[in-house]
């Protein structure tokens, strides 16, 4: 299949009243079906996260999308080695937009304890852009509440322009 060139808004984009754009982006902010990449001991804590005593479905995230083809936030949470890096890209690529990333832990936004090893990435952000970094090894649920709630006011702030302007570009494209 050949390369698709990315979708872009036409110049009247711009032009989109205020209230639009605000409902649009309510949307979007408060309807975020989330997609963990779970590769270690993070994805506990995400898991708990979903579960009763934290419930993030109050904040409008729905865990545990079909697929990447469902979801619109993709959660990586553990240490992203490079034999999983292209499949993490893949999984991206799969996502429609508009899309999040949410890089959970210090595995997944540095590599960790295994920073220096020969096989580690040094951060999920080197294959794919994240939006949002959760610090910790491994965070609590807590703090990915936080993370989910820093991504809600980054969507609620955001305009359509930016988010698929020219302008855009991902890393090692």
């Amino acid at each position: 299949m050949a390369d698709l060139p990315m979708p872009t808004l036409g110049p009247v984009a711009r032009l989109a009243p205020k209230p639009m754009r605000f409902i649009l982006n309510w949307g979007r902010r408060y309807s975020l079906w989330a997609f963990n990449f779970g590769l270690a001991c993070c994805a506990i804590e995400f898991i708990a996260t979903t579960m009763s005593r934290h419930d993030f479905i109050r904040f409008g995230v729905i865990p545990f999308a079909n697929g990447p083809r469902q979801a619109d936030l993709m959660i990586v949470s553990g240490t992203v080695t490079d034999k999983m890096a292209p499949a993490v890209k893949r999984l991206y690529e799969q996502m429609p937009d508009p899309k999040y990333v949410i890089s959970f832990g210090a595995c997944s936004n540095t590599g960790g304890p295994y920073w220096d090893s020969y096989c580690v990435t040094k951060g999920v952000d080197q294959i794919i852009p994240v939006d949002v970094y959760v610090p910790g090894c491994p965070p609590r649920p807590e703090a990915l509440l936080h993370g989910i709630m820093k991504l809600q006011e980054k969507i609620a702030a955001e305009s359509l322009a930016d988010r698929y302007g020219p302008s855009r570009q991902e890393p090692g494209a």
